[in-house]
């Protein structure tokens, strides 16, 4: 496919994966993602790539810059700036956290699957050693 067509709603709110790349392109990168109750993704910057969030289940907390937080949830949308230091939070202790994630440039090989956190974080590891 050229590019990415489908129903991004439904796709994110079926998607039980910590990590899921649909599709990569030149410029940007499209992902869903769930969070288990009380997961976070950690402390993270991109220095060279923008990225925009929407929610679509659940109720999380960004933190920028490790002080200045927004309580999110449904609906809403985020765009975190290259450069600045981020984490999301799943704020339920019973609930996923669903979300869909746009990074400008990619940020991840196409084609990522990344079942739970761990296998992200190892993942991350090996990438970076």
């Amino acid at each position: 496919m050229t590019g990415y067509v489908g129903p991004i709603e439904k796709q994110t709110l079926e998607n039980n994966y910590f990590r899921q790349v649909l599709f990569t392109g030149k410029h940007t990168q499209l992902v869903v993602m769930c969070l288990q109750p009380g997961e976070e993704i950690g402390d993270e910057v991109h220095p060279n790539v923008d990225q925009f969030f929407r929610i679509e289940q659940g109720a999380a907390k960004f933190v920028f810059n490790e002080k200045e937080e927004h309580l999110v949830h449904d609906g809403d949308a985020v765009v975190v700036p290259a450069g600045t230091f981020h984490n999301v939070i799943n704020t339920s202790k019973t609930d996923t956290l669903k979300l869909y994630t746009l990074y400008s440039p990619p940020n991840h090989p196409d084609g990522t699957v990344h079942k739970t956190k761990a296998e992200a974080v190892a993942a991350e590891e090996h990438e970076h050693h």
